[in-house]
């Protein structure tokens, strides 16, 4: 990856315009960002990332919540739920509906 700077700062962007009560994908981020291929960097810029940004926003491509999430999938769980998303078994219901692609 040419500038990890620059693509850091483009997914952090991004996570904060995620609106309260919508999901996006690591995936979705690392696209948006110019990288496609990069879910796996986005996962270690979220775990690593300013905790002022809505990490908890961010879940799998199948919408399964992070094992990596400080404090775990629970407390992921958690802060969704007070933003109204219901997750079953670590997993967002209505995950297509959803998940937050910018136009």
């Amino acid at each position: 990856m040419k500038d990890v700077s620059e693509f850091r700062s483009k997914v952090e962007d991004y996570i904060s315009q995620v609106p309260v009560g919508r999901v996006t994908t690591y995936g979705d981020l690392a696209a948006l960002a110019g990288q496609a291929n990069a879910a796996r960097i986005v996962g270690g810029i979220a775990h690593f990332g300013p905790t002022e940004l809505p990490w908890h926003r961010v879940v799998n491509r199948f919408g399964g919540l992070a094992s990596g999430f400080h404090g775990g999938r629970e407390v992921q769980a958690q802060l969704l739920a007070q933003e109204g998303i219901s997750c079953t078994n670590f997993i967002v219901d209505n995950f297509n509906q959803l998940r937050w692609r910018p136009n």
